[in-house]
């Protein structure tokens, strides 16, 4: 077990609708096809699979897909989707969690890795990612870049989304690298919301660029955003990817 929060039934069973627009074809589109494309003809490992976003339509494009995810209730979710046999799914931590085989790409989207509240875990995530990768094999990573640039001094939250159904904002602990996610969601029309939280360890690329060489693994590229954009000084996020020497 590490540090990660864990998703509860309820949280998971309305995690396809609530994050709806993230399994677009116009967001998912371009990342399945950057994975594909990495992935080749090997097979390919998801960290923190959820509900299947990512996983199960990569699968359906032909690249073998397994998967590890801590909380069962959205494992269950995924299983609704697709059997044990086409998608097998580990429940285990993303840090020290092993499956059988080797891969030629490894991945974890969506601001994953700041589930790891400490930097030691994190580190034991690239490790994990560089034991599974067969040579030549890749990582990659998909992470916003902190948003501290909109702190003034004595400001400690940043929103993230302001719309008729929900409202989002990040509190930091600058000390600590640590941000905690707040949104409060509009259930029904009656006027009420409801609150939820959780907690991340946010990282730089660079400081990810130095847990990659811990772990063995070779910066090759870093994009802004799937689409493979120019990752510039102003961009929001990267799509980072690292490659285990042959």
């Amino acid at each position: 077990m590490t540090s990660s929060e864990l998703w509860t039934r309820a949280t998971a069973d309305r995690y396809d609708a609530e994050e709806a627009e993230a399994f677009s074809a116009a967001v998912l589109g371009p990342a399945l096809t950057f994975l594909a494309d990495l992935a080749g003809e090997g097979r390919a490992l998801e960290f923190a699979i959820g509900t299947g976003r990512v996983g199960v339509p990569l699968r359906e494009r032909g690249v073998p897909v397994v998967g590890i995810e801590l909380s069962e209730a959205m494992a269950a979710v995924l299983r609704r989707k697709v059997d044990e046999d086409t998608l097998p799914v580990v429940i285990g931590d993303m840090a020290t969690t092993v499956v059988p085989g080797e891969f030629a790409l490894v991945y974890l989207v969506y601001n994953t890795i700041t589930n790891l509240l400490t930097q030691d875990e994190q580190v034991e995530c690239f490790r994990n990612a560089a034991r599974h990768l067969a040579p030549g094999g890749r990582f990659v990573i998909e992470l916003g870049v902190p948003p501290l640039r909109f702190l003034p001094p004595g400001q400690v939250a940043v929103p993230f989304d302001v719309s008729e159904r929900h409202s989002g904002f990040d509190t930091f602990d600058l000390a600590e690298q640590i941000l905690v996610s707040h949104h409060f969601t509009r259930d029904g029309d009656d006027g009420r919301y409801r609150r939820e939280k959780s907690r991340h360890r946010y990282a730089w690329p660079a400081e990810l660029d130095l847990m990659a060489r811990i772990a063995g693994l070779e910066l090759e590229r870093r994009v802004a955003d799937w689409d493979g954009s120019s990752f510039t000084q102003d961009s929001t996020k990267h799509v980072s990817v690292w490659r285990k020497p042959a």
